[in-house]
């Protein structure tokens, strides 16, 4: 399986699935990282790891539904079965996930269907919830909504902050999110009629990985 990694930033987990993959952990090869940002520091991860890469600015497409349409071209030269959201910070129009459908994944650093959008830790923090983590989800239209299909939690602690936490779930980001790219390469995990299967049955609620 061919697969693209899209990022706007750091690209710690775009190194997660990088060494997922040296480590014959990930049977899937990244073809591709595709990034917004032509300073994101993920471009120089992929770089080191002879992977190609292409800058694509939305600032300089006029509209979402251009700056879509040129990542989707780029992603069929690379000639991509599956794309993988790994900070990436741009909002995809509708059209453009119709066409990955079943085929772009993304996490989340919370325990979806709870808090999404931004700023998760610090909003955590403020409703003094004991449970916090990350979802892997499908990505949909609709923000944060895609099928989840794999979470792992943490305890909140009283003396964790925002960037503690923020670190903590990191980790846990860092763990599962190659374990989910790996069930979509060797078929544990498929897409039917719009919803995911896993093992050949019907996932109803994602699968959750152990405390940490």
């Amino acid at each position: 399986m061919r697969i693209a990694v899209l990022v706007s930033g750091n690209g710690s987990n775009l190194q997660a699935l990088i060494d997922a993959q040296h480590d014959k952990q990930l049977s899937g090869q990244i073809v591709g990282v595709l990034s917004n940002k032509a300073d994101a520091y993920a471009l120089r991860r992929a770089e080191d790891a002879n992977i190609a890469t292409a800058v694509i600015s939305h600032q300089n497409f006029p509209n979402r539904e251009s700056f879509d349409v040129a990542m989707h071209q780029q992603l069929l030269a690379w000639q991509v079965d599956l794309v993988i959201l790994a900070g990436f910070m741009r909002i995809l129009t509708p059209n453009f996930v119709s066409q990955w459908q079943g085929k772009m994944l993304n996490i989340h650093p919370s325990l979806l269907p709870f808090y999404k959008g931004m700023n998760t830790h610090q909003r955590v923090l403020n409703t003094g919830d004991r449970l916090h983590g990350c979802t892997v989800h499908f990505v949909t239209a609709e923000l944060d909504a895609g099928q989840s299909i794999a979470q792992s939690v943490i305890q909140v602690s009283l003396q964790d902050t925002a960037e503690s936490l923020a670190q903590r779930v990191h980790q846990l980001e860092h763990f599962i999110y190659p374990q989910v790219a790996q069930w979509l390469c060797n078929g544990q995990l498929t897409w039917e009629n719009g919803q995911a299967y896993f093992n050949q049955k019907l996932l109803e609620k994602p699968i959750q990985f152990a405390q940490f």
